[in-house]
């Protein structure tokens, strides 16, 4: 027996029966066989535990006929669906490695991370089937695995049998590869463990109080962690049920809650906002001023609270959310490499907002640039340890040796503990930026500028942005002769980048600040232009 942050006492099974993520879901079907598990709200399909299994199983011979096993990546290009659920689980039960590639990047980015996982197949969904083609038909096209259409798995699995050889594994035995840009601009190929992901859906359901009653709704992207252990992972880890959803809509959002009795639901700030803003097109100023958004009698009576994470909420934000539909935010800090969590607050009124709480079961500390602990109140690099703490970074021993300084992952972020143990991120040691939950590594887009015959400099940095959090801000220096137009560099940027990476508003500038080495002053850059660029930003995007 487990008691939680809310005061809910749960049972929770020993990690220790849980070898691998297939006994987990195996457990699970014994205990919950006719349970509802899996809901599509796309299309209202659903399958209990026992069909789930049955499913992935299906789908994990699929797999094996097209020659997939143990430790082989498969590369999953798929839209938000019932399908890549499954399709992680088949990769799971095999011991093959789930590889989530971002359906927003462009073309020359999928096939650079397909090719660089040394992936043997893309599974691909009708979404995309369009992106799929143009896979088959690049240059590249000789060193890239074959594409399975793997749309409706009712379809392609059928002539598979249910009956699966269960695969030989270990709680360090590769589950995904997820891919995360560094401070280079570089991605890397971040390997999780069954034991990573099986121990932080058990830190999240004991932390929050997660039991066999819990519906989770993702409205988050499949090909992040958030989805994959918040809402998905946990929800099996409870024995409870999760709805899948293809994407967020502020305007059918609470009928989708209200529709499943959706209990609690991964989300980021713009989310909140985007929910915020249509109460206000709608005229709803609070839950009482409009019967349909009341909280505990009518359609949010099931909603135990959302949870934020990615960036800060502005405490304007959180306040506004809580005070209009009566629900609260939970927010949370982590990283792939951490799984997903390595902190949240507490779900109760023991809150802190605008902290992003406290170790749910991994250790964290500050440390100066030494790696020694500093005083709480003082401002340093968060650093974690623990069993969600991802292995390596794939063929990048470097890497991995340099984030695991001292036995300790240092994240590179910035923060403080409080005397009471909260924890504060205060600024990112990169100059990385997060719009609408999506990080953007300044490096990357810099050297595509670079790339621009009329571009002498370059500069990205982030700007405040009322919806998105943060906005792409590119300042540039032309080479003497040459002319271009804002509007050419952002198409420029978008034949590469995925939209969300390219910049809202291009600032030309006579010169960037430079330190002594001759490195661009990005810091000094934002706050010399910030609130004037803020505003050209707003106005432009």
């Amino acid at each position: 027996m487990v008691l939680t942050g809310t005061g809910r006492v749960i049972q929770i099974i020993p990690m220790d029966e849980f070898q691998n993520i297939r006994t987990l879901l195996e457990l699970r079907v014994k205990a919950n066989g006719p349970k509802t598990f899996l809901i599509s709200e796309a299309d209202a399909r659903e399958w209990s535990y026992d069909e789930f299994n049955s499913v992935v199983n299906q789908a994990a011979n699929l797999l094996i006929s097209n020659g997939i096993g143990k430790g082989d990546v498969v590369s999953l290009l798929l839209a938000n669906s019932a399908e890549y659920v499954i399709a992680y689980f088949a990769c799971f039960k095999i011991g093959a490695i789930a590889g989530p590639i971002n359906s927003l990047l462009k073309l020359p980015e999928i096939v650079w991370t397909i090719c660089n996982s040394e992936s043997k197949l893309v599974l691909a969904g009708s979404e995309l089937a369009k992106t799929a083609g143009l896979i088959e038909r690049s240059d590249n096209a000789a060193k890239l695995p074959p594409i399975l259409l793997f749309d409706n798995v009712a379809n392609v699995a059928s002539d598979q049998n249910d009956n699966l050889v269960a695969a030989e594994l270990v709680p360090d035995d590769e589950a995904m590869i997820i891919y995360t840009s560094g401070t280079t601009g570089k991605p890397k190929g971040c390997l999780l463990t069954h034991g990573n992901l099986i121990a932080n859906a058990r830190q999240i359901t004991e932390w929050l109080g997660f039991d066999q009653t819990d519906r989770l709704l993702t409205v988050m992207p499949l090909f992040h962690m958030n989805a994959v252990t918040v809402t998905t992972l946990t929800a099996l880890y409870c024995g409870g049920s999760t709805v899948i959803s293809p994407k967020f809509s502020a305007s059918r959002f609470w009928d989708i809650v209200e529709k499943y009795k959706v209990t609690s639901f991964g989300s980021v700030a713009t989310m909140l906002s985007m929910l915020l803003s249509k109460s206000r097109e709608s005229g709803v100023e609070s839950p009482e001023s409009d019967p349909s958004l009341s909280t505990l009698d009518s359609r949010l009576s099931t909603l135990r609270f959302a949870m934020c994470g990615s960036a800060p909420v502005p405490a304007g934000v959180l306040k506004n959310f809580e005070d209009t539909f009566g629900c609260l935010v939970i927010e949370g800090y982590g990283l792939s490499e951490s799984t997903c969590r390595s902190t949240f607050n507490p779900p109760n009124i023991s809150r802190r907002p605008g902290s992003c709480g406290l170790p749910i079961g991994n250790e964290i500390k500050v440390f100066d640039k030494n790696d020694n602990e500093v005083a709480d109140g003082e401002l340093g690099e968060i650093v974690l340890r623990g069993p969600n703490i991802f292995k390596e970074y794939f063929k990048n021993p470097e890497a991995t040796a340099q984030a695991f300084a001292n036995g300790w992952f240092h994240t590179g972020d910035i923060g403080t503990r409080d005397a009471d143990g909260f924890f504060y991120i205060a600024d990112r040691k990169s100059d990385m930026i997060i719009r609408g939950g999506e990080n953007i590594y300044p490096r990357e887009v810099d050297d595509l500028l670079y790339t621009h015959p009329a571009v002498a400099a370059a500069a990205v940095i982030g700007v405040p942005d009322e919806l998105y959090g943060e906005a792409v801000a590119a300042f540039i220096v032309l080479k003497d002769g040459e002319t271009a137009t804002g509007a050419e560099i952002i198409d420029f940027c978008r034949q590469s980048l995925a939209d969300y990476k390219c910049p809202g508003a291009v600032h030309f500038v006579a010169d960037i600040p430079k330190g002594p080495t001759g490195k661009l002053l990005k810091r000094e850059l934002a706050k010399m232009h910030g609130s004037k660029f803020s505003e050209q930003v707003k106005n432009d995007g």
